[in-house]
Parts: structure tokens; sequence; C-alpha cells
């Protein structure tokens, strides 16, 4: 600053000596007011420069000169980088914020204080319908027309929230989301989705759980309980006591079955994931199978005119790695359930034959009434029967197909049942190659 004042005096100094010098006082007075106006006409056209950078605003593009004006250039160059670096961090963190919430798997949509949607992920656009570029500062309440969310919008409770039907709901595939409103900011609410269905489901499972082991249990114990308070009350010769003690031994046939079956799928479900060093000859498991067969066959069709066709396929070499109890259980099910359910005289086949890419399959094929497709995807459930009068005349205890979902499951595996009302259902279990060893006896 004091720079630049000297400067200006030491101007006007030199130009009013030379113009003294030329014209005497005259030429002074005239060399000092033309320095004074060349002095400001510089210092014009520097600081026009400098505006027109500033309209520009951009830090890479100012202009190089020296002086005040220098000073003030490089001063501002500098702000001008800081606030863009900074500028440019906030924008970054945005970024990766948005994209945080974006990757969210619960749907986010922020509502202003009017109730316009100012921005949703893609989770909330598809929970609601939304258009995540259309729909922006459209009124949620004329987008979302649940009657319980618009009761739950005019009182919002963050912690209790509501239950509504998510758009694309049906009944094959329905859609179940709660939803919670919190306030934010001045005014503005955050509004939070998540899909529940599967929760619900395991809740009405599991309430379908208790209710139908409790009925299974129920069942047997009052036909027993019938029997004993006969027997103590009344006389009954020899022939009756020994009829009424086979009924209550079949009945505690059928609790003790399902208590195994019930045991069986606890320690699978809550069993650490089977080894896939352990390796177990295909042949020994469906030997082992045949034998079971072949034994419930001749108890079902006892007193028929015709036996099952049983054919079990040529007996393979090879070996498949997991737990052998599990494999055993899973696969004599798909069998013991053929010969249950296929009329004396129908055909039951077995085969294990291998697959493209080193892959095997243990099929089991009836000729046996069939399914008709409604039942099929709800099959593997816990005490699921097509025809729970027919399970129960079999003895099965509706956990079969289960037991070998579970285990299919935890030895990465894949259960196909395909099934034709009237012609028959063919169950099979796809080994992956990581579990097979097809080349190998043991």
């Amino acid at each position: 600053m004091w720079f630049r004042f000297f400067g200006f005096l030491a101007l006007q100094f030199c130009a009013g000596l030379l113009g003294w010098q030329g014209a005497g006082h005259p030429g002074a007075l005239a060399g000092v007011v033309l320095a004074g106006a060349l002095w400001m006409l510089a210092d014009m056209w520097r600081g026009a420069r400098v505006m027109a950078w500033l309209r520009t605003g951009e830090a890479s593009k100012a202009p190089q000169m020296q002086g005040w004006w220098g000073e003030v250039t490089e001063r501002t160059r500098r702000w001008l980088r800081q606030t863009q670096q900074q500028t440019q961090l906030a924008e970054t963190r945005l970024q990766e914020f948005l994209a945080a919430i974006q990757a969210s798997p619960n749907g986010v949509v922020l509502l202003d204080p009017q109730g316009r949607i100012e921005w949703c992920n893609d989770i909330a656009a598809a929970h609601f319908g939304f258009d995540a570029q259309r729909d922006l500062l459209q009124q949620i309440g004329n987008l979302v027309r649940d009657p319980a969310f618009t009761a739950y919008a005019v009182d919002p409770d963050p912690v209790r929230g509501t239950v509504l039907i998510g758009r694309g709901s049906s009944v094959g595939r329905p859609l179940r989301l709660s939803v919670h409103l919190h306030p934010y900011g001045e005014g503005r609410r955050l509004l939070l989705s998540r899909d529940v269905t599967a929760l619900e489901q395991a809740e009405a499972m599991r309430r379908d759980f208790v209710a139908n082991v409790s009925h299974e249990i129920r069942t047997p114990l009052t036909v027993m309980l019938g029997f004993v308070e006969t027997m103590q009350s009344l006389p009954l010769d020899e022939g009756q006591r020994e009829r009424y003690l086979g009924f209550m031994a079949q009945q505690a046939q059928r609790m003790q079955t399902l208590v195994s079956d019930l045991l069986t799928l606890s320690s699978i479900e809550g069993g650490p994931t089977p080894s896939s060093s352990q390796w177990i000859g295909v042949h020994n498991l469906i030997a082992q199978c045949a034998r079971e067969a072949e034994a419930l066959s001749g108890i079902v069709t006892a007193g028929q005119p015709k036996p099952h066709a049983l054919r079990f396929g040529p007996m393979p070499e090879g070996a498949v790695a997991g737990a052998q109890s599990e494999l055993l259980s899973a696969m004599s099910n798909l069998v013991s359930n053929a010969v249950r359910y296929t009329p004396a005289g129908g055909r039951i086949e077995v085969r294990w034959q291998p697959l493209p890419a080193g892959r095997a399959e243990f099929s089991v094929k009836d000729s046996g009434p069939g399914i008709a497709p409604e039942h099929l995807p709800r099959l593997t459930e816990r005490f699921y029967r097509v025809d729970p009068s027919r399970s129960r005349e079999t003895g099965g205890t509706g956990l079969g197909l289960a037991i070998v979902k579970h285990v299919v499951q935890r030895h990465g595996a894949e259960l196909r049942i395909e099934s034709t009302l009237g012609q028959g259902s063919r169950f099979a279990i796809v080994f992956p190659a990581s579990r097979l060893r097809l080349d190998d006896a043991i």
C-alpha cells in the first residue's frame, strides 16, 4: 500500500519536474495532471482486467500482474480455489451419502415441509411405484393413497409406524411394507419403508407350526387317553384288551415318529454346515433306500393283489460329500413318500444319473395320483399336506419334504419337483460338482 502511494507521488514529481523544465509553472501543472490521468487510466485498466476475471470465476484464468492489484488478484485466486475445493469435497461427500442410501435395502424418501418428494432411492420407488425423476416435487399423498398411510401421515409415530400393501402386491407374491415417518430439519420429514413380507410369513409359519404340532400331538394323546379310560372303567375280555392296546401302540408310534422328525429337523437347522471332506458312497445310500422301500412297500400293500413295482436303476459308483445321516434322511424320505402315496401295483423308479458340468441327479419317479399345480410351491412347508386325511392314513407327519429341503440347501444342491395330476410325480435332488466324485467307489 505504501509502495503504491510513494510510487504515485514519484510519478507526479517526475512529470511536474519535466513540465517545469519545459514550460515553467504551467508546464509543471500540466505534467502533474497528465501523470495523474495516466496513473488513473492504467489503474482502471488493471481493475477492469480483474473484474473481467472475477466474472468468469475460474481460478486458473487469474491475470498476472504486479502491485496492489496483483496482490488482490492472488488472494482472490487462492480464496476461489479453496472455495472450489471445499465445494467439490462437499459434493463428493453428498454423492457418497446418496450412494450409501441408494444401496440401502430399505426405501428412503426425503419430503419437504409441504410433503413433496425431494429425493427417493430406487428401493422406495419400487415399494411405492414412484418414478425417481418424474415424481420429484409431487405430493406424497397423491401417490400413496392407502387409507392407512393417510391416517398415519396426519399423526405420525416414528416408533409405531404402520404397515401398507406395497405396489405390485398380488395373492401369489404379496408385498407388505413397514412405513415410518421421522421429522428432521425445518419441517422436513424422512419416510422409511421396509419389506416385512418375509417376517410376517415367518411369523405366520411359526404360529402354524405351533398349532400343527399341538394338533398332531393332541390327537393321538386324546385317542390314547380314551382307550386308557375305557380299559380302566370297563371289564374287557382278552381280545378287546389286545385290540385296544394295539390302537394305543399305533398312536404312540405316530407320536414317536413325529417327535423323531421334529428332532431331525431341529438338528439340521441348528447344526453346522456339512463337511465337504467326508465322502459317502452313493451305492451304499441307494442300497439302504432300496431296503427301506421294499420293507415299507410290503407293509403298505399287505393284503393287496399286486405289490408296488419297485425299480432301482443300475447301482452307481462314486461318492458324495456331506453328512451321511442327512443325505440318507433326504433320499429315503423321497422314496418312502413315493411308496406311501402310490397305490398298490403302481410303478416307482429310483435313478442316479450324471449331468453336464460334473453334476449328478438322484430322482424318484412314481405313477401315483399326482399333485395339482397350486400345491407344488408349498410342498416343502412344514405340515403342509395336499390331502390331510390321506397323509395321516399313510403315517406321514408332514415334515418329510421340509427335512429334504433343508438337507438339500445345506449341501448346496437343488430340489426339483414335477407332477401332473393323475399321472404321477417326480422328485429329484441335483448335486453340484463340488460335492461329487463320480469315478470313485467307496
